[in-house]
């Protein structure tokens, strides 16, 4: 998971109505939770400094919280007998897992771009391990990324590749009722995938409910901007939300994007159309140490409360 390494730092945590400065209590507390409109999914890591490093304590901070859905990229890494025991205490709490990344070798790797008989086979063993992971925690979504562009092809020929290859890795999700969610990203411009109306195409291409689009507002932000438009104009494909603000990929409020205005956008539609969508919170925090994670919470509270 190499675009990713930073979310093992602390990210946040903290009861919203608790200044900035304050220490917060153990993870059994009876604080009372935030109530969300949405259902946010935070990663493990980002408790670090209230919960402690142990994965059970976070997840019941992140649900002491209001935080009752989980991110964890690296998922499929972990041993059997640890995802049994994070889906066990998921369940207690009431908590949804969000997504997982299909461990395909990395991001730039094994593009699928090249109609390489050896790269979509690795992608392909990676679908076929994401089920048994999926099966062991609840989950229906898991990320893909298709991998670099390979510049020795036409652009078409390269989509049409891409097409064919995901339309076998959603062959075997599609009887297991699982998604895989395509990101496009903005971390370097050798990625095949950049923008969400080509991810759009692509997901029309390969015509499964298998096969939807991951919307990374931070990088959709970077590499086209237009958020709102764009979500609008894609909606009917996406099926998942990750959040991060610009510059810095650090929590809603700290940079340029107005967060309380999407998360309007996509409660009020989602709503009317009876979807429930979970966003990850796959960014860093702006301040370090528990008041980092304070006003981490803080920005949640204050980008949810927005008018309906």
């Amino acid at each position: 998971m190499l675009r990713r390494n930073f979310v093992k730092s602390s990210l946040g945590i903290a009861g919203a109505a608790i200044a900035a400065n304050e220490a917060f209590a153990a993870p059994t507390s009876n604080m009372a939770k935030n109530t969300f409109k949405l259902k946010y999914a935070s990663h493990f890591g980002m408790f670090q400094n209230n919960a402690g490093k142990d994965v059970i304590d976070q997840l019941k901070f992140m649900a002491d919280q209001g935080f009752m859905a989980l991110e964890d990229n690296g998922m499929m890494g972990r041993p059997v007998e640890e995802q049994e025991k994070i889906a066990k205490e998921m369940t207690r709490l009431g908590m949804e897992m969000g997504v997982f990344v299909v461990d395909k070798g990395g991001n730039g790797a094994n593009t699928l771009a090249s109609n390489k008989k050896e790269h979509i086979d690795i992608f392909l063993a990676g679908c076929k391990k994401a089920v048994e992971t999926a099966k062991r925690v609840n989950a229906k979504w898991m990320t893909v990324v298709p991998g670099d562009f390979d510049r020795s092809l036409p652009i078409g020929v390269q989509t049409g590749n891409v097409i064919d290859a995901l339309r076998r890795g959603a062959e075997i999700l599609e009887p297991n009722g699982l998604v895989m969610v395509l990101e496009p990203l903005s971390d370097t411009p050798n990625l095949f995938l950049r923008t969400s109306d080509q991810t759009y195409e692509i997901c029309r291409g390969v015509n499964s409910k298998s096969c939807k689009i991951l919307y990374d507002i931070y990088h959709m932000q970077k590499n086209e901007g237009r958020v709102i438009h764009n979500i609008e104009a894609t909606w009917n494909e996406i099926d998942y939300f990750q959040i991060g603000d610009e510059p810095g990929r650090n929590e809603p409020t700290t940079g340029e994007i107005n967060y309380k205005n999407i998360f309007k956008y996509i409660y009020t539609r989602s709503k009317k159309e009876g979807r429930n969508f979970i966003l990850g919170m796959e960014h860093g925090n702006s301040q370090k140490g528990k008041e980092g994670e304070a006003a981490l919470i803080k920005a949640y509270v204050d980008s949810d409360n927005f008018a309906i």
